[in-house]
């Protein structure tokens, strides 16, 4: 297991708004960063990173935690993956604990643990192959330096050689311990009935290793090198338990900081146009491998950014199949522009015959916005004839339909109006009509998805109980006081005694003082936990608040450690405004008293409401025990009066208004 010295290593060494910005992108808001959520489709951001705290929240779903919850949930890591992520990304070395590795964890590992493994083994011996063999040198290495590839390019993009023998590679990880069995879901391997040594998917092939977002390789392009096979050129890792080929996009992992900083990505359409962009040092690229463009690869994109440029081979047949991906990123709320190369060249020629601010230059002032696209495309062979022009004219307009924006629609439809002299008005009704016949289509589709979907059971759901109000306030105070202890545990409050002399108190202490002095009973597990954590902190001189517990692996108690260090308003950026509210926490020593009195309060209510309940079960019984709850019940409503008149006259009313019920 990774040494605890290497994880508090981690942890005060990582910067959550540099892991997450990987992901999402964020924007300065006052002193936090905000985004559009990862996790959930939203229009407006809700999703909070906080520098200072080294935390974030997404407001959306409810999630939050550190760097290492956030590597967690986006990537499907666990707890040492994140960490091991995290320490490659920052050099730090990592220290095994051996002592704590039992023999039954280091064979815990899980189907897919194995595929990433495999993937990896295999990664690093078609490298291997590729640069330190003979056969590897003088095919693969060789067929790179052909297409100009310079050393450190090759190394970037991890590009292997596997060799001519049918089973080199599987021999070579079933001596390493790898089953047939893992082999063949892998895809590395195939094995065929008369076939029991297996056969290497991918021989006599350079290799295009496919990464995760956050480097992971998840499965592999090959290319073939003679021309006389008959063959698939190219050959992909087929649908294994990690690899998707829908859910991933070529050259994501090396070019997502280059995209989010310029704000914009170009999407091309194979391994060596990525490869030869960033050799020409122009790093914002990503394709589609060769695959239709997705829904969930358009997600992946919008993480970094809204603007996307497609770059077409000039003589590429497909352009006019491409208008369905223009569709996809339009309905996805993408900004588009589409750039044809000249006959004859595609972005990786291009990009080999020209220097890196020639191909800038061209692709920013060559690129058109979709309308021109379409029109250019639709209307080279209309000549003079109305009906395939306006036949061009409604495909556009279509096109427009799928723009979610309403704004942006007018401004297209304008551009439309003014391009081909036609009135507005007819283009809005155009407009209407592929609206509805897009709608009919998306109607019909859900309906088929319905009618394939398994008959549901009618359930006939149970009247809820009623919530208890007296529990509910009870609870809601007990949470509140909490997160108070969290966010601003160490801050020392000035209070004075019986006797009028002032002292000083934290707030982790006062309140501690409080629920030890009412003997309380948590009501929430996750309370108790914290509360007992603190105690012990107590005992060792520490004073444990939310920088303590953000980092708990325990989802609960991480959830309400992110939720008082990031309340609700931190979504606001009010100062932009000019507006300037009262901060949480600005009144801490009011806020403190007020909630420990009306925690109180509310706990002596609840206390009455459950004796209250015990009177019956007594009542023709045991006349004592009847009695003794009746007079408990008499000195709890007292108590309760005394608070009330207390809180009513208390200067901390101001700053709550009355919050008894």
């Amino acid at each position: 297991m990774i040494s605890k010295q290497t994880i508090d290593k981690i942890f005060s060494t990582i910067r959550v708004e540099e892991i997450v910005g990987e992901y999402v992108q964020l924007k300065r808001a006052g002193s936090n960063f905000k985004g559009l959520s990862p996790f959930h489709e939203e229009k407006s951001p809700s999703f909070v990173v906080s520098p200072s705290k080294q935390i974030w929240k997404d407001f959306s779903t409810g999630k939050g935690g550190t760097a290492i919850s956030f590597l967690m949930e986006i990537e499907n890591f666990t707890y040492p993956e994140a960490l091991r992520h995290a320490a490659k990304k920052y050099g730090i070395e990592i220290e095994e604990d051996l002592r704590e590795i039992s023999e039954e964890a280091k064979n815990a590992q899980t189907e897919k643990d194995l595929l990433y493994k495999i993937h990896e083994v295999a990664n690093t011996y078609f490298q291997e192959i590729l640069w330190d063999d003979q056969e590897g040198r003088s095919i693969g290495l060789a067929y790179f330096k052909e297409r100009e590839l310079k050393d450190d390019i090759i190394r970037k993009f991890q590009l292997g050689y596997s060799p001519e023998k049918k089973n080199a590679f599987t021999a070579y990880a079933l001596e390493k311990g790898y089953t047939k069995e893992i082999l063949e879901k892998s895809g590395l391997s195939i094995f065929p009935e008369n076939t029991p040594a297996g056969v290497d998917r991918f021989r006599e092939r350079v290799i295009f290793p496919i990464h995760s977002f956050s480097g992971r390789v998840l499965g592999f392009g090959a290319r073939i090198l003679k021309n006389n096979v008959k063959t698939a050129k190219y050959l992909n890792s087929p649908e294994t338990e990690i690899y998707h080929k829908s859910n991933v996009l070529y050259g994501l992992n090396q070019s997502k900081q280059a995209i989010s900083r310029k704000n914009g990505c170009l999407l091309v359409e194979g391994y060596m146009d990525v490869i030869s962009l960033h050799m020409s040092g122009i790093e914002n690229v990503v394709a589609s491998s060769g695959t239709s463009l997705t829904t969930e690869q358009i997600k992946l994109i919008k993480r970094l950014t809204e603007n996307v440029t497609i770059l077409f081979d000039g003589d590429n047949a497909g352009i006019k199949a491409s208008f369905r991906s223009i569709d996809m990123l339009l309905t996805e709320g993408m900004n588009i522009r589409v750039l044809l190369f000249p006959d004859g060249d595609d972005p990786d020629s291009f990009a080999r015959k020209h220097p890196q601010e020639y191909v800038e230059k061209y692709i920013e002032n060559e690129a058109m916005d979709f309308i021109d696209f379409k029109a250019e495309i639709l209307l080279r062979d209309v000549g003079n004839d109305p009906i395939k022009k306006a036949e061009a004219i409604r495909d556009i307009v279509k096109s427009v339909s799928f723009v979610q924006n309403a704004l942006k629609r007018e401004v297209y439809l304008k551009e439309v109006s003014n391009k081909f002299g036609l009135s507005e008005q007819s283009l809005f009704n155009e407009l209407d009509v592929q609206k509805q016949i897009t709608q009919n289509q998306t109607h019909h589709v859900q309906q088929q998805q319905k009618e394939k979907a398994a008959p549901k059971m009618e359930i006939v759901p149970l009247e809820k109980e009623k919530e208890d109000p007296f529990l509910f306030d009870v609870l809601f105070m007990e949470n509140k006081l909490v997160e108070h202890m969290l966010a601003f545990g160490d801050i020392i409050l000035k209070r004075r005694n019986e006797q009028g002399e002032e002292y000083q108190i934290t707030v982790i202490e006062e309140i501690l003082h409080h629920f030890e002095e009412e003997q309380y009973a948590f009501l929430v597990k996750g309370n108790e936990i914290i509360i007992t954590q603190v105690r012990e902190g107590i005992q060792k001189d520490e004073l444990r608040s939310g920088n303590f517990f953000v980092s708990f692996m325990d989802e609960e108690i991480t959830t309400k450690v992110v939720d008082a260090l990031i309340p609700l308003d931190d979504l606001e950026n009010w100062a932009s405004r000019n507006i300037y509210p009262p901060n949480y926490g600005d009144k801490v020593a009011d806020q403190i008293q007020g909630d420990v009195l009306l925690h109180k309060y509310r706990y002596i209510d609840y206390l009455i409401t459950e004796t209250d309940k015990e009177l019956d079960l007594y009542r023709d019984s045991d006349e004592v025990k009847y009695y003794e709850l009746i007079k408990k019940i008499t000195l709890l409503k007292q108590a309760s009066m005394r608070l009330s008149n207390i809180i009513e006259y208390s200067p901390i009313k101001g700053i709550y208004g009355d919050r008894r019920r």
